[in-house]
């Protein structure tokens, strides 16, 4: 079956929203992003491992999709360009010569691209779209949030639907004789397929009579484990920063 590769997922995020409400998944999302961003430059790899580390243990699928090969070579090529920034050669590659200083600053980039992918993936895949939203109106962005939470939410959606269709469109050998109307096919199929579920999801939120000028006063859920997450996460986040 197409779909029985979604049920790890949905195994694991179902795991996680068993001990973790909205709270804890975005008090995750922000520790992860401000260990890897606010850090000094120096510890940047440490608090990714300790960031991955963590994030692997509650979202395992998250993890496992963000090291499948094809997004380890979108990471690849996110640091590339630092590569080349001029500085006393360390590599010599035949005629081109990186800098130690380019490639001390291609790790980190890569090393932060690595955990934006994992903290987004486990993030979109574990809070829906109208949890999003009510986070982003509890703060007065009437709209904001439920724009932020479709777009979020697409992502997950726009991936499968892109490798569904290049896996179809390679077997039926699309790519052989015509390539370029093949590939071109390839792009109609996913922005077709984002769209109309973008539309269904505003259609489904009009349905509810949910209006983006009309600010819910959805109560945010907060658990014990939320509150444990986020004052772990916050002690570990002051000792990445200061020891």
């Amino acid at each position: 079956m197409i779909g029985s590769r979604d049920w790890p997922a949905a195994t694991a995020q179902g795991h996680a929203r068993l001990h973790l409400g909205t709270a804890g998944h975005l008090s995750l999302l922000l520790w992860s992003l401000a260990s890897v961003f606010l850090v000094g430059p120096s510890r940047t790899w440490m608090a990714a491992l300790i960031v991955l580390t963590f994030l692997g243990l509650i979202y395992p699928h998250a993890l496992r999709r963000a090291l499948r090969l094809r997004w380890l070579l979108l990471v690849g090529l996110m640091a590339l360009p630092s590569l080349f920034l001029p500085g006393p050669p360390a590599v010599a590659l035949g005629p081109v010569s990186l800098s130690a200083e380019g490639l001390q600053i291609a790790l980190r980039v890569a090393a932060r691209a690595l955990v934006i992918l994992v903290a987004v993936e486990s993030f979109t895949g574990a809070v829906d779209v109208v949890e999003i939203a009510a986070l982003f109106e509890r703060a007065g962005l009437n709209g904001v949030g439920f724009a932020l939470g479709v777009a979020l939410n697409l992502l997950p959606i726009l991936r499968d639907t892109a490798s569904t269709t290049w896996h179809s469109l390679r077997m039926r050998g699309g790519l052989r004789r015509q390539p370029l109307r093949g590939l071109r096919f390839y792009l109609v199929t996913v922005v077709s397929s984002a769209v109309r579920r973008a539309g269904d999801i505003a259609l489904a939120a009009e349905a509810r009579a949910f209006t983006p000028g009309r600010q819910r006063a959805a109560p945010l859920k907060l658990t014990l484990t939320d509150a444990l997450v986020f004052i772990g996460g916050a002690a570990l986040f002051l000792v990445l920063l200061f020891a």
